[in-house]
């Protein structure tokens, strides 16, 4: 019985069967493995020069809110340990975390840990701050009307 089962696989259409499926399953191990190299779909950005936070942090603007678009859309990649000061958005903001773990805090709250795929609602008017992890960068895309700045407290 062994020997029949080796005469089928080596039959021709079998033989290319197999080939196709390992070259599916090599391609599977391609994604998974780019996947975790944490590549992005949005380039880093330039890194922060602004003195409102704490380690590096770098921005992407990807939309300047104005007439037209009214929301600010940007890319923030932090760190390891990096966190925004306690700042106000008086418009409110909508983060997307894209990347890692990290930490959001209302004044007057407990620190949630927040992870890739959660979606953090800060309230307009809301004095909070946002940062990573310290084992593990972080990174968000922020959603911000533009009809009010932010600031920092």
């Amino acid at each position: 019985m062994i020997r029949h089962q080796a005469a089928f696989i080596s039959t021709p259409f079998l033989l290319g069967e197999l080939q196709i499926i390992a070259f599916v399953v090599s391609l599977l191990f391609i994604f998974h493995a780019q996947a975790q190299t944490g590549d992005a779909t949005f380039p880093k950005g330039d890194l922060s020069a602004v003195k409102n936070h704490t380690g590096n942090i770098w921005l992407n603007e990807l939309n300047i809110g104005d007439s037209t678009f009214d929301p600010s859309i940007a890319v923030a990649t932090y760190d390891a340990s990096a966190k925004l000061d306690w700042h106000i958005h008086p418009g409110g903001q909508v983060l997307l975390i894209t990347q890692g773990t990290g930490y959001y805090q209302e004044r007057g709250k407990p620190i949630r840990i927040v992870h890739k795929g959660d979606v953090i609602k800060c309230a307009p008017g809301i004095e909070h701050w946002h940062g990573a992890a310290p084992n593990s960068g972080f990174a968000y895309i922020a959603v911000t009307p533009t009809k009010s700045e932010r600031r920092f407290g």
